[in-house]
């Protein structure tokens, strides 16, 4: 009835709950399961083997990083699939490794050094680079251990560096395999540039930010022939080469072609009309700064504007004597002033809130900056990697979040790769005394002699983990591993990085791997956030260490909270009170199977016949493989929140509060039921903990070996619905179910305790239920009625009748007034809400959501009216 190709014990008896603590404590077991699993080698991944395979990267964190939220997230999510997938028979490899991080290892080292009084120019480029290795040697990857705490199976044997040798031969190979086809060029053009890290940055190493800044307003020229501009950076107006209108404003169109003159410079500019001009915003006119503004630099190209730079690397004005090394905040404040003296600013607004980039690094105001870099031309590796989703090789999931991805990959500029670093790859292009340019592969020898020298910049941290799928697996060698494991079956990655590192690896990749794809599905989920749906910042106090509840609530209870919470590409809210919540279910599974091994429960032998078996039995047992089927299904689309729901609601409502408490009458009576009873609840617990181990695997591991006897649910078989299902025992027990709510609400509403024992009779002729009466009894706390027992209320319920004597049981007059109190309120309610509804000209302003509201407030009046007159109607007269 059920797949029961597990592992099979050796021997299981009844004393096993022994072996047990009677609470389920997480840091007893959690490190030491973890590393059994390590050294036993289950996540390890041969390459050999005839199985089919599975293979998911882990995004690799920042050598820097420590674990946080979101990390903990996306691991549980893989890790679920992995483990999953292992126990289905895949030869499944999570591959490891960790990323130079360039900008945010060199700050770290450099930090260091700022202590000692040093900078790197002190030490020097080649003892710069010693000592940010000795730090990662020392200092860095401090998140492996973590992510042994979270229990991530990752293969550790196959672990990667972005910068170790065989991913740094890559990286020289895939350089020259581009610059060869020319995809990679060097020019001059706007980049990001911070003039902290004195380097480009790339566009997700900016953040924005609404900073209180001002917005002048500058009259160019004189008279009629005047025109005025805004600007928040007044700065970047001893650059400006021209000033731009809409070719259709009419207000302009006499100036355009005529030239005029830059205030405080005495050089003159041309009015040149372009499209990019909005003429509804502002003055309808624009200054154009080509070498520090990404859009007057577009503007600058069509119109063959001369770029004239005003800063140095440092943002320090670099021209016009009275401004000359003025830093550009010194440098805004100073030309404003002179500008007022000549009478030339119209307007000022300040403070003027308005979006700002800053370096994520050093939180420096990011500068546009004219500059000599190298750049990948993305075009052709672009189309390929939209074909790619558009023909279907690659699936997105949701499928809602294509649009986006096409948005991003069609539009893609040319990408800036270089860095200007001292920690990172290299790049592999020699210059000689001449003006020669090399490209070096990784099998060549650099050009030696006078005058040669390295480029000094190294790439983008962007560029070597774009090759990660499939670097990783010793490409460019044509490995065993590489054939065996790529592509990847499934990227598991944020929608936060969509566009910057997964349309890297899929350019990559296709263009790499000859047009194979480095994924066949990208599974996107969004951002964990506080329990308010916050981002969680530490400007705003919210942040939390994932660490602190794994040592509060145990690795599992995270996890369960972060893939309960995962539904695919919406932001995750997570609490503290959910993570305890998730606690409260890993001790009820805890106590549940300590229950059941205290009662025999057996995975020995087959399952009885259907007809040896109660209905309770074939109850749980088509509901059984009616989850196993449901939560497959779940797990292929990716719905880790419906999949954790419909677990945790299978385990506590159906297994524990249900099954569990009906097998203890049958097991009471004893004999060839109570037999059964115990191999059903056994399968029950087997394949219930074989199903929740992917998400919990540390409380699954240490209660199905102590079940089963087996090695280890790691490498236990994954369940199968073997078709079984009993619609009649479903109906049966779901009767049953009905009858005992119905009666506890009842209690409830009658005030009784919830151990407290009532007298009852119960009229069960003629329904399935008959066979069931001891178990009702048993948990509804009801007593066999003695002589002369007289009932005070009467419960009709699903063809039963259920009579108890409530006298002596409950303050009658106590509850009377107080059922009377709240008839009352419901009936007032149900008053106020007709009188509104009735009203016509009320219905004809109010908005629809209002009338709604009003409707279900009625409802909800009319049935607590219904309930509270049953109640009334079932209290002991007198």
């Amino acid at each position: 009835m059920t797949d029961t190709t597990n592992q099979r014990p050796v021997s299981t008896t009844g004393d096993d709950a022994a072996t047990l603590p009677t609470t389920y404590t997480p840091a007893d077991v959690e490190g030491e399961l973890y590393e059994r699993w390590v050294e036993r080698g289950y996540f390890t991944a041969d390459a050999k083997s005839d199985k089919p395979p599975f293979t998911i990267v882990i995004p690799p964190p920042n050598v820097t990083g420590s674990l946080h939220l979101g990390h903990a997230f996306e691991h549980t999510l893989i890790d679920a699939l992995v483990r999953r997938k292992r126990m289905q028979g895949y030869e499944a490899l999570w591959q490891p490794g960790m990323d130079h991080a360039g900008i945010a290892t060199q700050n770290v080292v450099e930090r260091e050094l700022a202590k000692e009084g040093k900078s790197r120019h002190d030490l020097g480029r080649e003892a710069f680079v010693e000592r940010v290795w000795k730090w990662k040697a020392e200092s860095g990857g401090q998140i492996s251990g973590q992510m042994r705490r979270l229990g991530d199976g990752v293969d550790w044997s196959r672990e990667r560096f972005t910068m170790d040798e065989g991913l740094s031969q890559a990286v020289q190979t895939i350089f020259k395999k581009l610059y060869d086809d020319e995809l990679i060029y060097r020019a001059e053009r706007i980049i990001n540039w911070c003039p902290r890290c004195l380097t480009a940055i790339s566009d997700i190493e900016v953040e924005y930010q609404d900073d209180d800044g001002e917005l002048v307003s500058i009259r160019y020229g004189e008279g009629e022939n005047s025109i005025v501009v805004a600007t928040t950076r007044a700065e970047t107006m001893l650059g400006d080469t021209a000033v731009a209108v809409h070719p259709e404003d009419e207000r302009y169109k006499h100036l355009v072609g005529t030239e005029i003159e830059l205030p405080l410079t005495g050089r003159r500019i041309p009015i040149v009309a372009d499209t990019h001009v909005d003429p509804e915003f502002g003055t309808g006119a624009v200054k154009v700064t080509p070498a520090h503004d990404p859009n007057d630099f577009e503007i600058g190209q069509r119109h063959d504007l001369p770029n004239i730079a005003v800063m140095d690397e440092h943002a320090v004005i670099t021209v016009h004597g009275p401004f000359l090394g003025l830093d550009r905040l010194e440098a805004r404040s100073a030309i404003v002033a002179a500008l007022r003296a000549e009478g030339r600013i119209v307007a000022e607004k300040r403070p003027y809130t308005h979006s700002v980039g800053h370096c994520s690094r050093c939180k420096t105001t990011i500068e546009p900056r004219l500059s000599m870099q190298w750049w990948v031309k993305v075009g052709p590796l672009a189309q390929a990697a939209g074909d790619a989703v558009r023909d279907g090789k690659v699936k997105i999931h949701p499928q809602e979040m294509e649009k986006r991805y096409f948005d991003w990959v069609d539009n893609l500029h040319d990408w800036c790769i270089s860095r200007q670093l001292w920690w990172g790859h290299r790049i592999p292009v020699w210059y000689g005394p001449n003006g020669e340019i090399v490209c070096v592969g990784p099998d060549e020898q650099p050009p030696a002699g006078e005058g040669w020298h390295q480029d000094t910049d190294v790439l983008d941290t962007w560029f070597s983990s774009g090759l990660w799928p499939f670097s990783t697996l010793g490409w460019p060698e044509r490995t065993e591993s590489l054939a065996k494991f790529y592509p990847n079956s499934v990227l598991v990655t944020g929608y936060d990085i969509l566009f910057f590192w997964v349309a890297r690896m899929m350019m990559f990749g296709l263009y790499a791997m000859d047009g194979t794809p480095p994924f066949h599905t990208i599974a996107l989920h969004g951002m964990v956030r506080d329990q308010n749906g916050k981002k969680m910042s530490k400007s705003f106090g919210n942040v939390v260490n994932p660490l602190d509840w794994m040592d509060k609530y145990g690795s599992d209870a995270l996890r369960f909270t972060l893939a309960r919470g995962a539904n695919p590409g919406v932001d995750v809210p997570i609490g503290e009170d959910w993570v305890q919540a998730a606690r409260n279910f890993a001790n009820k599974i805890w106590n549940a199977t300590r229950f059941a091994l205290m009662n025999g429960a057996t995975v020995e032998g087959p399952l009885p016949a259907p007809e040896e078996l109660t209905a309770s039995d074939r109850w749980i047992l088509s509901r059984l493989n009616s989850t196993v089927a449901e939560v497959d299904g779940l797990y292929e689309d990716y719905q880790f929140s419906k999949l954790s729901e419909a677990l945790y609601h299978f385990a506590w409502d159906e297994v524990f509060d249900w099954y569990v408490e009906l097998s203890k009458t049958t097991l009471a009576k004893g004999g060839p039921q109570a037999d059964a009873a115990r191999r059903v609840l056994g399968e029950v617990l087997d394949v219930t903990l074989r199903l929740l181990h992917p998400i919990v695997p540390f409380v699954t591991e240490t209660l199905w070996t102590t079940l089963t006897g087996a090695e280890s649910v790691v490498i236990a078989d994954w369940p199968q619905d073997s078709g079984y299902r009993d619609a009649a025992a479903e109906a049966e027990i779901a009767t049953l179910q009905q009858v005992v709510t119905e009666v506890r609400r009842f209690r409830t509403d009658q005030g009784l305790k919830p151990g407290q024992r009532v007298p009852a009779g119960l009229d069960l002729d003629g329904t399935a239920l008959a066979a069931h009466e001891d178990a009702i009894r048993s948990l509804l706390r009801l007593t066999v009625p003695e002589e002369g027992f007289a009932a005070t209320a009467s419960l009709p319920v699903a063809g039963a009748t259920v009579s108890l004597d409530l006298s002596g049981a409950i303050d009658v007059a106590a509850e009377r007034k107080r059922l009377a109190k709240d008839l009352a309120a419901a009936e007032k309610e149900k008053a106020q809400t007709a009188a509104k509804l009735g009203n016509e000209a009320f219905l004809a302003k109010a908005p629809d959501e209002v009338v709604a509201k009003i409707k279900t407030r009625q409802e909800a009046a009319e049935a607590d009216i219904a309930r509270i007159t049953a109640q009334l109607a079932a209290l002991p007269q007198g």
